[in-house]
């Protein structure tokens, strides 16, 4: 790790500093021969002798949490791409301002600006105020799956963060791929393919 080419640089230098300091050298010295600061050479240090080595990892950085979450956002999403007339809205066309309004009268979320609405629409290339008809969710079930799905991309299951060896797998159907029989089912797929290469009749040239 402290020497590797494929470890980032922060950490191959976190790594050294644990190694000077095993050998018995100073703050100082380990300062010089690093180049780090002697405040940085410090931290590191004790963060190993806090935690070992998972102290060399970067803390998580503590900031103002997001005021709304991602399936509010899609809500608002799903909600432009239906015409104002079916949600019972006497407009012809969504605009940001009437959005915003909307969404806090159906409870979707208790505040939200105009420009928040216009930047969430704006991730899905979506103008609303531009277009006639649009394609639009029916699925009364759609806040349940869309939740499942938004928490998948969060990393959080049921509530829980994933742990750092779980992993979210998406696989998308080709609904354009027609399912067809095998030419040799008998066969392993190397020879179906070899004996199909060998089927091909040779191009004839005209003299």
């Amino acid at each position: 790790m402290a020497y590797g080419l494929k470890t980032e640089y922060r950490l191959r230098m976190r790594a050294q500093v644990v190694l000077h300091a095993a050998r018995g050298r100073s703050n100082s010295r380990i300062a010089a021969e690093t180049g780090l600061h002697l405040d940085t050479v410090r931290l590191w240090r004790g963060r190993f002798a806090d935690g070992g080595i998972a102290g060399l990892a970067d803390r998580r950085r503590s900031g103002r949490p997001p005021a709304f979450t991602p399936l509010q956002a899609a809500e608002v999403t799903a909600l432009a791409c239906r015409l104002p007339a079916e949600t019972g809205v006497p407009l012809s066309r969504w605009t940001a301002p009437e959005l915003a309004r909307e969404v806090v009268e159906r409870g979707i979320t208790p505040f939200v600006s105009a420009a928040t609405v216009r930047r969430w629409l704006a991730q899905n290339a979506l103008k609303p105020w531009q277009h006639r008809s649009w394609i639009f969710i029916t699925d009364p079930g759609f806040r349940t799956k869309a939740g499942r799905v938004l928490d998948l991309y969060a990393r959080t299951w049921q509530g829980h963060p994933l742990g750092p060896n779980e992993y979210v797998i998406s696989a998308d159907e080709k609904t354009s791929i027609q399912a067809r029989c095998r030419c040799h089912p008998t066969l392993a797929p190397e020879q179906a393919r070899a004996m199909r290469v060998n089927e091909v009749p040779p191009l004839c040239g005209s003299g």
